[in-house]
């Protein structure tokens, strides 16, 4: 897709900048109902008990 590394890590870098920006456009009032979805998330993936059954032999 890109001819060298330097181009690649340009884009990257602009589209960082991008999602930076896009950011700082938020109210506190969606920061604060974004960062309450990822804690709820947080805490009912740490409650998660992960059990591994493997299939029966026929």
């Amino acid at each position: 897709m890109y001819s060298n590394k330097k181009n690649a890590s340009r884009s990257f870098s602009e589209s960082e900048i991008a999602l930076l920006k896009e950011g700082l456009n938020r109210t506190y009032k969606e920061r604060f109902e974004m960062a309450t979805r990822l804690y709820k998330i947080q805490q009912t993936l740490k409650k998660a008990k992960i059990l591994h059954n493997p299939f029966p032999q026929k």
